[in-house]
């Protein structure tokens, strides 16, 4: 019942009071981005979701123009890519906010597995072999709050399929403490583009 049907209601009415709630920073957000660093509001990037389904997802941009398109795990240092204003919304996880457009359109979900790139292609393969893409991905998952990048790609793919097959009230709202406590140490800070 809450996998079918009460996860999807709950993402709704959560992600419609949000961004109610959150217009008028949301707004500042975007004209601050825009005043501040040369590029577009918004980050859009196809990732692959449920069934491995390509959809567009959004995110404030937090890096320059000239940041190449390439995993994280390829970068020396991301930092140098990071504009001044994009510091501090990937250190407060506002850079996450416009995805809730995404929760909206039923695309993701505000826990599940974190939608990936093709630069992630071997964890992608590993998740439909497991069957770790038969959930919506989330804004946070099982695996982010678990190591994030720390961990290895059989890791996350290992924890994407351990929720897809587990997936309840109880497990999500774990992963939503765990993840509200992770933002407030900041501790994720450059782990993810």
């Amino acid at each position: 019942m809450y996998r079918r049907y009460i996860k999807r209601i709950l993402d709704l009415i959560v992600a419609a009071v949000m961004i109610f709630v959150m217009i008028l920073p949301l707004f500042l957000v975007a004209v601050i981005i825009k005043l501040s660093s040369k590029g577009p509001v918004l980050f859009k990037q196809e990732r692959f979701g449920k069934n491995s389904k390509p959809f567009t997802l959004y995110k404030f941009r937090s890096m320059t123009e000239t940041a190449p398109i390439k995993a994280h795990s390829e970068f020396s240092d991301i930092r140098n890519y990071v504009t001044p204003f994009g510091m501090l919304i990937r250190k407060t996880s506002i850079d996450e906010l416009p995805q809730l457009i995404n929760i909206l359109k039923g695309e993701m979900s505000f826990i599940g597995p974190r939608p990936l790139a093709q630069t992630d292609i071997d964890v992608l393969k590993m998740r439909r072999s497991n069957g770790g893409d038969h959930v919506l991905p989330g804004i946070s998952g099982l695996a982010q709050v678990n190591g994030r990048n720390d961990i290895t790609d059989d890791d996350k793919a290992m924890y994407d399929a351990e929720y897809a097959k587990t997936v309840s009230l109880k497990l999500d709202m774990c992963i939503c403490v765990k993840t509200i406590v992770s933002v407030i140490k900041a501790d994720h800070v450059f782990k993810e583009r």
